[in-house]
């Protein structure tokens, strides 16, 4: 590997590696703790389709409240082992280019300009990302609400428990929409490096710069995966804030259920699921 190099960078790769390694073993203990909270949330939800005592629906809660909180501690987790697997593969890339290109690259200047446009190119798609993602559970959560309407009005008999809803019209709907919505971001997040990269290559070759295209493109990955590890930080944890938040006004603070404070913690679950279940597990 190259230890005893003087320049001590090879050192340090095997030293993120065997760092990586060490969290990755362990992450099948700390990400099991993950399954905790969609149980909760289920049992939540299967005690109120039974019709439950509402004593049984406030133990789900609490429980369901705590799985939050499990739910962005071991994602967090598993966003710090795969940044550390993310600046390993960086490395890997520098030395598959010198390798390829038959000349050295180990530095990227980012004072250069056409490499910082490059880097802000990789943050900029982050943010674009996520809001594709969050606008598709938005569009897909409508077409939900239409249909769930279309059966109430079509058999009243499902709000009174007498007649079972179609359920597999729903699940349909969305697992459909699910694979509709994301293939745009897809396409996206595998054609946009591939443009960055050529283009500049291009652009270097012009102003006479060998090396700008793939200097432009490590930017561009350097800053995304830095963007990325922060937003969907910021993603998982703010998400479970807001799905506790509306939890604990519904316990009796703040006014209790039917509040304007509780209507406004509806309004920030609303947006806090798709944060921590679409956008930040789509990102990390």
């Amino acid at each position: 590997t190259g230890i005893g190099s003087t320049d001590g960078r090879n050192a340090g790769l095997f030293g993120t590696a065997v760092a990586t390694m060490g969290m990755l073993s362990n992450a099948v203990y700390i990400l099991s703790m993950n399954n905790f909270g969609p149980i909760a949330d289920n049992a939540g939800g299967i005690a109120e389709m039974s019709m439950q005592p509402q004593h049984v629906r406030d133990v789900t809660d609490r429980l369901d409240a705590a799985g939050n909180v499990t739910k962005a501690v071991t994602k967090g987790y598993s966003i710090g082992s795969a940044s550390m697997a993310c600046f390993l593969l960086f490395g890997a890339f520098m030395d598959e280019f010198s390798e390829f290109s038959g000349k050295p690259f180990t530095t990227v200047d980012i004072a250069t300009p056409e490499v910082l446009v490059g880097g802000l190119i990789g943050s900029m798609m982050i943010f674009y990302f996520t809001g594709l993602t969050i606008a598709a559970v938005g569009k897909t959560a409508h077409e939900v609400v239409i249909e769930v309407r279309r059966q109430f009005a079509e058999n009243p008999d499902i709000m009174t428990y007498k007649a079972k809803p179609d359920y597999e019209r729903c699940v349909s709907l969305v697992t459909t929409a699910a694979l509709r919505e994301m293939r745009f971001p897809g396409f996206i997040c595998v054609a946009t490096p591939v443009a960055v990269g050529l283009i500049f290559r291009f652009v270097g070759e012009y102003v006479g710069k060998e090396l700008l295209g793939a200097e432009v493109l490590a930017a561009y990955l350097m800053f995304g995966t830095v963007t990325g590890i922060l937003m969907a930080l910021f993603l998982d944890t703010t998400g479970g804030a807001w799905d506790n938040a509306k939890k604990y006004i519904e316990l009796g603070h703040f006014g209790g259920k039917n509040s304007e404070a509780h209507k406004a913690a509806i309004t920030g679950d609303t947006v806090g699921d798709p944060f921590k279940d679409t956008a930040g597990a789509s990102l990390h």
